[in-house]
């Protein structure tokens, strides 16, 4: 592996688009760490406490950006809702089944309409994150009055766009780097928190083993993302 990529590092093409690729995972773990404004994240310590909940697996995927309630808090996962639902669409409606066949032009016109539905999918997981870390946390700074209404559009919409820019980080890793870009920031984000993944499945073997044997069901979800 170590002769595989000292022998690509030699080839100045590929050395560039290693860098850019290394230089976009970069941007994504910084806007990982930086929480959105109006924001309390000391309040949120519950989200890294390793219960090995669905909040935990999210704050998982996103690594560690939710429980931060980081710019990049929603991480890809709206992009990925987005491209299932337009694969199912393209089956049921003949207008995309159309646009499928119509070859290059045709894919970008999905592409482009898989970016508004992203958009729609990041717009309504960030109101109710934003109400969920409002209501049942008490980590949002103003929540009544004129002020109340500014932080929650601010929270919101940065969200959103937060969501938008790790889509567009990842064409570009895919346009200018190498590889999948959007699954190596799903790979990055949760290399950063192997740490939780055992404490998150330790958890639910524990759990499992007390009295809930539904839990085993997450173990082969975990086990595909490790």
């Amino acid at each position: 592996m170590f002769d595989t990529f000292r022998n690509a590092w030699k080839i100045p093409e590929l050395r560039k688009k290693i860098l850019y690729t290394l230089m976009v995972i970069v941007i994504f773990r910084l806007g990982c760490v930086i929480t959105v404004p109006y924001i309390n994240a000391d309040a949120l310590t519950l989200f890294a406490s390793g219960t090995g909940n669905m909040l935990d697996y999210l704050n998982m995927m996103s690594g560690g950006a939710l429980s931060q309630c980081a710019i990049f808090a929603l991480g890809v996962g709206p992009y990925i809702n987005a491209s299932i639902i337009m694969q199912l669409l393209t089956v049921a409606i003949p207008a995309l089944e159309r646009l499928s066949k119509e070859g290059e032009d045709g894919r970008r016109k999905l592409t482009r309409i898989t970016r508004y539905v992203g958009g729609g999918i990041a717009l309504a997981m960030a109101i109710g994150y934003y109400l969920i870390i409002r209501n049942n946390y008490g980590a949002v700074a103003y929540t009544t009055g004129w002020q109340g209404w500014f932080a929650a559009v601010v929270i919101v919409l940065t969200f959103t766009a937060g969501a938008q820019f790790i889509t567009w980080l990842g064409e570009q890793i895919d346009a200018k780097g190498i590889g999948n870009g959007v699954s190596l920031l799903i790979f990055a984000g949760i290399i950063s928190r192997w740490s939780s993944v055992i404490t998150a499945v330790k958890s639910l073997l524990t759990r499992a083993a007390s009295g809930e044997p539904q839990i085993y069901a997450f173990l082969p979800l975990f086990l595909v993302l490790a």
